[in-house]
């Protein structure tokens, strides 16, 4: 079951926050790379309040005190959405890190967690687009415009078909990943991300 940014009354109430003596354990994952980044507790209150204003908000057992993730180091978990288990006593949170989610300033609590390299690739070229780095080529595709884009993905997706024909598998995995790339980058010079891409084919398989 999936909780929207703002549930209804009815959907709250179904979560057991009896089993937990009025928490809840909360699985944080990144919403691109589903790399799980840490493990939280929440409360009615909390949780309230990770509603209201979009940021990830626990309740610290040790404080006793509610507090939101990166009130103070500024990174801070931008909630994308909430699903709750079969018992409805875990949430399981889909957020898009501001910053590093462990104090130790490591991407994840969890030392070598696994994670979609593809999804990570697809934000870095999101930072890039935005900011436009000197000397990046992912930088230097997007100041030549989405004519220029879409020439390099056509070459590099004849590139790709060659090498599937005529070439051996290391040099079609080269051409392969060079069209992934470039696809990656045309997709967000026209506003669009990987994500949108796999909505697409989910909603085919389905």
């Amino acid at each position: 079951m999936s909780i929207d940014v703002r549930p209804s009354p009815q959907a709250l109430e179904t979560l057991d926050w009896d089993k937990g003596d009025g928490l809840l354990p909360a699985v944080v994952q990144d919403a691109d790379t589903l790399q799980v980044l840490m493990l939280g507790y929440v409360s009615a209150d909390s949780l309230a309040a990770t509603l209201a204003i979009g940021h990830m908000t626990f309740f610290s057992r040790s404080k006793q005190r509610l507090w939101t993730k990166g009130e103070q180091s500024g990174n801070v978990l931008a909630v994308q959405s909430i699903s709750v288990d079969c018992d409805a006593d875990t949430l399981l949170v889909l957020a898009r890190p501001a910053g590093p989610t462990c104090h130790t300033g490591a991407e994840s609590c969890f030392d070598g967690a696994p994670k979609d390299f593809l999804g990570g690739l697809d934000q870095l070229v999101a930072v890039r687009e935005a900011l436009r780095p000197s000397g990046s080529y992912t930088t230097s595709l997007f100041e030549g415009g989405i004519r220029r884009i879409a020439q390099k993905v056509g070459e590099e997706g004849v590139e790709t078909a060659l090498a599937g024909v005529a070439q051996d598998d290391e040099a079609l995995l080269g051409e392969a990943s060079d069209l992934l790339y470039h696809l990656l980058v045309l997709l967000r010079a026209r506003g669009l991300s990987l994500k949108d891409a796999r909505d697409v084919l989910e909603k085919r398989h389905r």
